[in-house]
């Protein structure tokens, strides 16, 4: 069985559309079942999650719809966790919406035995009319980690070996980082699948993530420095930096700006998100 475990906190704008393409979908051959594991929410998302049940009953699919009054995504996950039923697990953000061809794909990959980290080609959302938000995500999209290797961004699955590498998620900024540093990278692998994730609009607020991008990956490194071996970030260098500048002049001016207005500031704490 697949468990597709959706945390969400105030996603009454996004959950709707994350759902449609889920429950669109390809079978992917096994049974599937989906948990929103809502957090404290003070919207309307758990009304539309709730919505999509009868879809998913037609489908022979489970949806469960966890009401949380605690606040934290990684409650939400490890609530989430603890419902499923499946030996495999996809975790989602809400934002997310996949294609219609990854759950076969996903479902692919988890079948091998081996331990398995399994991400998909990630096609990054600009809100119509912003330039700098199209400028920056040109270029984060071009960056070595973004490019070589398999990120994890919004969407990643393990398979039951994979899964027993850690027990609950740890009150981090980066669950994401957290356990794809879990693997080795011969261990992680990505599928052709494709899946679109926003990108926060505006300046600001790509500061804003940019900068808890920046906490959640120092928070890593401190508090779990045996993961660091499994990083295989690959550096960008002096010959990377004018590849860049000479293919995207624009682009680079755009993501370094961001860069010097977070490295201003000092990072701010808890979890925060722009779109």
């Amino acid at each position: 069985m697949l468990s597709i475990i959706i945390p969400a906190y105030n996603e009454a704008s996004v959950i709707g559309r994350c759902l449609a393409s889920v429950l669109a979908a390809d079978d992917p051959g096994c049974p599937v079942e989906i948990i929103v594991s809502a957090n404290a929410c003070r919207d309307g998302t758990i009304e539309r999650a709730r919505a999509n049940e009868a879809v998913a009953r037609r489908r022979g699919w489970r949806l469960t719809v966890i009401d949380r009054p605690e606040p934290g995504k990684p409650g939400a996950l490890n609530a989430g966790d603890a419902a499923a039923r499946g030996d495999w697990r996809l975790y989602l953000d809400a934002d997310v919406a996949i294609e219609r061809d990854m759950l076969r794909a996903l479902a692919g990959a988890l079948r091998d035995p081996r331990p398995r980290f399994v991400g998909a080609r990630l096609a990054m959302e600009v809100t119509s009319g912003d330039r700098f938000g199209r400028l920056y995500a040109r270029l984060w999209a071009r960056l070595p980690f973004m490019a070589l290797t398999v990120p994890g961004c919004g969407l990643f699955a393990v398979n039951a070996a994979a899964r027993a590498r850690w027990g609950a998620f740890p009150d981090v900024l980066g669950d994401d980082i957290f356990v794809r540093l879990q693997f080795a990278p011969a261990e992680r692998v990505a599928v052709a699948a494709r899946y679109r994730w926003p990108v926060a609009a505006g300046f600001a607020a790509l500061v804003r993530v940019r900068r808890r991008q920046r906490a959640a990956v120092t928070e890593i490194a401190a508090r779990f420095p045996e993961l660091a071996r499994n990083e295989d970030k690959p550096p960008l260098g002096g010959r990377g930096l004018l590849r860049l500048a000479l293919a995207d002049p624009l682009g680079l001016a755009a993501y370094g700006l961001v860069g010097l207005a977070v490295r201003a500031r000092r990072p701010e704490a808890g979890w925060s998100r722009a779109r």
